[in-house]
């Protein structure tokens, strides 16, 4: 089995494909969905009483700060795919200045966020969690707003679910996504 390195990665999300643990410890299995789950950046639905929360300023906000407390927080699960082998991958990704963290705190403490890969235009969500309410939903209104502000085009959040539904998330066909992820990917776009 070929050790999961940050060059390997990279090569995989730059051809769509992405890793996955089977439990905390165990092999490690490539993905590439088809449907591909995304999120229009023009239109994601954040709802009234988080735009309230995010205007009163509820949380603080930093950005890849503490990315290895947010990788190992989002892998504190009863049932996990991240495994040992992905967070130490994804932590050379991370100083290799690739993978990102957006963070919620609260009175110097890290209550909530998300991390994924960025490359080019595009950014590969990967995981979030929460210890207070709607903590990684700020964060990922701060990640879709950090994403405008730098002219990203492709977040891709890779499989849907009842907790992304209600943000707006979308689906698309793999040939769809393989044309977005390539436009995406020929862009300059920076995270920090």
């Amino acid at each position: 089995m070929t050790p999961l390195t940050a060059e390997l990665l990279i090569r995989a999300y730059t051809r769509g494909i992405f890793p996955m643990a089977e439990g905390a410890s165990q092999r490690v299995y490539w993905y590439e969905p088809d449907p591909r789950a995304i999120f229009d950046l023009d239109r994601v639905h954040f709802s009234k009483s988080l735009l309230k929360k995010v205007r009163k300023e509820h949380f603080q906000i930093q950005y890849s700060s503490a990315f290895e407390a947010v990788i190992r927080a989002c892998a504190e699960r009863d049932s996990t795919w991240i495994s040992k082998e992905i967070i130490r991958a994804y932590l050379q990704l991370h100083r290799g200045g690739f993978a990102h963290s957006v963070e919620t705190w609260q009175g110097g403490t890290l209550v909530g966020g998300l991390y994924g890969v960025a490359l080019g235009g595009a950014f590969f969500g990967e995981s979030m969690f929460h210890r207070e309410d709607d903590a990684s939903k700020v964060a990922f209104y701060y990640l879709v707003k950090r994403m405008q502000d730098q002219g990203f085009t492709l977040l891709d959040s890779q499989f849907t679910n009842k907790h992304l539904e209600q943000f707006g998330i979308i689906e698309v066909p793999r040939q769809i996504y393989q044309q977005m992820l390539k436009t995406a990917l020929a862009q300059h776009c920076r995270f920090l």
